[in-house]
């Protein structure tokens, strides 16, 4: 009987195919960077071409002869990417645009100042702001010949990465799941498609966008020629949602956060439509024959790129892992604050035009303050997540965490300190390459429901409790007060 999962893991920085047990064993692993552009400052984009071929690279390695026991294909996905190609052809028309890339942050203030964020963010969930991909498809529409050539030929589709690498699969199904369908502003919380009214907002053709589908079922199939025999996909979600699902916050009030290249926290709200006051984002977290479930979320857009940005940057670290032996060398960071606006800061802040900080340097200020400082903006950021939700009436009990940067014990524990709160980290902190194997595993019929799945295939945990005095937890937030109204 076949009962593995192959899961497709397309992120920002690399891509990676695995295989999954029933029990949440992930057997094989194969994984592959991917080239980043930077044509201008704050632009941001990918190859979707790479993208394709990479994933297919992985996914080949990991299954070889092995097809016949994948019983279905889960897919996730770095969420915002938007790609435009040609549905006859199957050829990229552009590069992809990054989540992370800001080139329409001048749209976005228009878009304000003609008064339409209330109404979008009532319909959607989200605020008006570069992340998101409505205003990326807008871009290239009035920016790029070949897009706008598309689009009068009706030859033009726009899709976010699942929905790319779901239509090369499958010879050319162009589809979306709902987690990431609602990430476009031109998805309402309560409608099943993609709506026409914020299309026309936008200046986004509705026929070019993809059928909006749940996340787990029977969604599509692959094409033989690509992993030896046709196989069914059955999970799509966007990384995060899916690392909410590979936590198991399939509960109401239930939260999560991924330290990944950004920050990103969600708490499962569930079937009624989430409503912030202070700057957070609804979405949708989970779809099954057309129920959605929901969560509130709260996006830092810098987190282990900062790491990243002081090693290949800076060069103030050999390698990632440097950070803990270099901030457990030391009492505390001497008062180096880092605020990490790299690319604007996210929730609640809001603010694209944003740049980073680095205060409270003095002759005394070295690599490991530095170091040490980079880590403690993760818990600064957090703590100010942490008070947006306990305004909208989500306050957290414990935190789950997951995520590259969550391996390092040091930051783990300063999150449970400055949070004041128990932190939880899994054993296997893959958890969002494990939520799309949950998702699949129940979409292929080997579990009947989340409920089930997900305690079957998680695995063990540690938790760090809070251990800093309240002094020194309030002379910290308040130095990087300072600090974030420098940024």
């Amino acid at each position: 009987m076949a009962d593995r999962i192959l899961v497709l893991d397309a992120g920002t920085t690399s891509t990676r195919a695995m295989i999954f047990a029933p029990d949440g064993t992930m057997e094989a692993v194969a994984q592959e960077e991917l080239t980043q552009h930077y044509p201008r400052p704050a632009w941001v984009e990918h190859d979707a071409s790479e993208i394709w071929t990479k994933t297919l690279a992985c996914a080949r390695q990991v299954t070889g002869e092995a097809a016949g026991a994948i019983a279905a294909i889960g897919i996730t996905n770095q969420r915002e990417t938007v790609v435009a190609w040609d549905r006859h052809t199957g050829e990229p028309l552009a590069r992809a645009i990054v989540w992370q890339d800001r080139r329409t942050a001048q749209f976005c203030a228009d878009m304000k100042d003609y008064g339409h964020e209330a109404a979008v963010q009532q319909r959607t969930g989200l605020l008006l702001d570069p992340y998101f991909s409505g205003t990326k498809m807008r871009w290239m529409l009035d920016h790029d010949e070949t897009v706008q050539a598309a689009a009068q030929n009706g030859a033009l589709a726009f899709g976010t990465v699942e929905s790319w690498l779901v239509y090369k699969l499958s010879g050319g199904a162009h589809l979306s799941d709902a987690s990431n369908a609602s990430r476009t502003q031109l998805l309402a919380l309560d409608g099943a498609q993609f709506d026409e009214d914020l299309c026309e907002l936008f200046g986004v053709p509705r026929a070019a966008l993809p059928e909006v589908v749940d996340t787990h079922g029977s969604l599509a199939t692959s094409e033989p020629e690509w992993l030896g025999r046709a196989i069914p996909i059955c999970g799509l979600a966007g990384d995060q949602q899916a690392a909410t699902i590979g936590q198991g916050c399939l509960g109401f009030g239930e939260t999560k956060a991924t330290y990944g290249t950004g920050a990103f926290v969600l708490t499962n709200m569930g079937q009624a439509i989430p409503r912030s006051d202070h700057r957070l984002l609804g979405t949708v977290l989970y779809q099954q024959n057309g129920v959605r479930t929901y969560a509130i979320e709260g996006s830092c857009f810098v987190a282990g790129s900062l790491v990243q940005y002081l090693r290949d940057q800076l060069g103030l670290i050999g390698s990632a892992a440097e950070t803990e032996e270099l901030a457990r060398s030391i009492e505390d960071s001497g008062e180096v604050v880092i605020v990490p606006a790299l690319a604007g800061l996210g929730a609640p802040h809001w603010k694209p035009d944003a740049r980073g900080v680095i205060s409270g340097l003095s002759f005394a200020s070295g690599r490991a303050q530095i170091a040490r400082a980079a880590l403690e903006a993760m818990a600064h950021q957090t703590h100010d997540l942490a008070s947006a939700f306990a305004a909208d009436g989500a306050p957290w009990c414990r935190l789950n965490i997951d995520g590259g940067m969550s391996v390092n014990d040091w930051m783990a524990q300063d999150l449970a300190n400055i949070l004041d709160l128990p932190v939880e980290r899994p054993d296997f902190v893959e958890t969002t390459a494990l939520g799309a194997a949950i998702l699949a595993a129940v979409g292929c019929g080997l579990f009947a429901t989340l409920d089930d799945a997900a305690p079957a295939m998680r695995g063990g945990t540690r938790c760090f409790a809070a251990k800093m005095a309240k002094d020194v937890r309030e002379a910290r937030l308040a130095r990087y007060a300072k600090a974030l109204a420098a940024a």
